[in-house]
This record gives structure tokens, sequence and C-alpha cells, in this order.
């Protein structure tokens, strides 16, 4: 949910990404996320599977809990400070990826579709981060995993999952509902796509901060994949939100997401554009007139 979502600079104003090695943080942090999602499934699979823990649904889940204990404890023996900072955080997403597959493949049935939510939530906050790492790693910082942006995105995630537990319990049947959760895959799918595309076009100009002056290298960019939309991290955030939440059928969320995501952007876009024209006074007018928000019924800060 979009209530407070990331800070990201001037849609259209960027630098090219330069095609240079993954810096120091981006290495550290893909090492603990695929070293980490590897130790807990490699051995849980074939527990679960050959029935070698107990056959009670979360009971399944201590040998992970406890793998991942372990795993934490290598990295605080290993690393310090930031470099401890930046692998727990991705330790921890790895972890939360490999559970969500465990989950996806043995979890009752109404389950299971938590597990295809908690993988698109690993991948996204995991994403966010390396792929900042790859395009612009001068502004990489640990806020870019995004995993403590705002109150309202927590509050906004735990009402999810709230409906989610209650409609299992007393609708299991609702969640079975035929593969219109599938959808919701293809939009998720969709918007993680367009939003890292967004960034690594945007490049060094891209950050998690709304860029209130411009700077030298900033430049208004009309190719790739702005040459479709203006605010293309906005319009991946926005379908990637509501998507989370049509995987896992929750009809109240679905409408409080898309409401409230669309206000958000609504507002967000009309003030960043005020900026966008500042910098680049007649380009942008032009950029405006030939390309769409990208966002349906949202016009952005026009002059007359």
């Amino acid at each position: 949910m979009c209530a407070n979502s990331p800070r990201v600079p001037a849609a259209g104003a960027s630098g090219s990404p330069h095609c240079t090695p993954l810096c120091y943080d981006g290495r550290i942090s893909l090492y603990c996320f695929v070293i980490t999602a590897a130790l807990i499934l490699i051995p849980s699979v074939p527990q679960i599977y050959y029935g070698m823990v107990p056959q009670v649904w979360g009971a399944v889940l201590w040998g992970p809990v406890l793998y991942y204990a372990l795993i934490n404890m290598v990295i605080r023996f290993v690393l310090r400070n930031h470099d401890y900072q930046v692998a727990i955080r991705a330790s921890f997403l790895g972890f939360a990826m490999a559970v969500s597959v465990l989950v996806i493949c043995f979890a009752p049935t109404e389950w299971q579709q938590f597990g295809v939510y908690g993988c698109f939530m690993s991948v996204f906050h995991y994403s966010e981060f390396l792929v900042i790492a790859f395009a612009n790693p001068r502004t990489l910082t640990l806020d870019s995993f995004m995993l403590n942006h705002s109150v309202h995105y927590g509050l906004a995630a735990a009402a999810s999952w709230l409906e989610f537990a209650l409609e299992v319990y007393f609708l299991p049947e609702f969640k079975r509902f035929g593969y219109i959760w599938l959808a919701g895959v293809v939009l998720c799918s969709f918007g993680e796509v367009v939003r890292k595309a967004a960034i690594i076009t945007a490049g060094r100009s891209f950050t998690h901060l709304v860029q209130n002056e411009r700077h030298s290298d900033h430049k208004l960019i009309t190719n790739g994949i702005y040459a479709y939309c203006r605010h293309p991290s906005y319009v991946g955030w926005f379908w990637w939100s509501i998507g989370t939440q049509i995987v896992l059928l929750n009809p109240i969320c679905i409408c409080i997401y898309t409401l409230v995501s669309w206000l958000f952007f609504h507002d967000r876009i009309y003030v960043e554009e005020y900026s966008l024209l500042n910098f680049f006074q007649s380009d942008y007018v032009r950029y405006q007139k030939r390309v769409p928000t990208g966002l349906p019924f949202i016009r952005g800060y026009l002059v007359d």
C-alpha cells in the first residue's frame, strides 16, 4: 500500500546507468540473500517431503527457524558494523523467501497463496536495494531495503495479513475461488518489472528521496520506459501493491489499497511535477503533452 511510498526523484530527470560491477554492499547483500535462502531450502525440502519432521503444519517451520538463527550467529561472528547491518537485512529477506517457497510447496491449500505473496514481498524489498546498488550506488543506504520506510506501510501490510487470516478461518473456500489470484501474479510481475526498469533507466538520478533541487547531472530523458509514462516508478508501485492483494484474494484490502494508492500518487505527482517544470521548463511541458503520467485519471501539474 502506498500511504507513504518511497520517495523518488523527479521522474524523467535522469542520467544513464554505468555498466560497472556491483558495489561492495551490493555483493554482500547478494551473497547473504542467496546463501541464506539456499541453506534453509536445501535441508528443509527433503526433511519435510520425506516426513522427517512432525506432520503438523507449523511444526515444519521449526527447522528453517533454527537454521536461520544459526546463519545469523555466523553473520554476527564474521561481519561488523555497517557490513553486518546490510547482511542481516539481506539474510532476513532470503529467509522470508525460503519460508514462502516452503509454504507454497507444503502448506494447506488455502495458505499457499500467502507463500506466493511472501515471495513477491521478499523479492520487491531485496531487489530495491540490489538495483540501487547497481544503478546508483552513491545513494545506497540501509533504507534502500525499504523495510522501515513508514509506519503506514507496516500497518497496511498487517491489515492485509489480518484480513487473509480471518477469511482463511471463517471462509476458507473463498481463498480457493478459481484462479483469480493468478491475475495478481501478473500485476505484481508487471509492476516489479516497470519499477525496476525505471530505476535502471534513471540511473544516477534515482534515489528514494524526492529531489527538490536540480543537480548538474540531471537530464530530462524520454527514452526507455520514460517514453511510455512520465512516472514509471509510481506506475510499477501502484499496480504491484494492488496485485499483492489480488494474490491474497483480500476484497476489502483490494479496494482500500487501490483508493489510498491512487489518492497518494495523485497528490505526489502534482507536487513533483511543479518541481520538474521549474527544472526543465518548456522541455518538460513538451514532454507532458507527448507522454501520459501512466496512472489512470492522473494528469499531473499542467501549465495552462
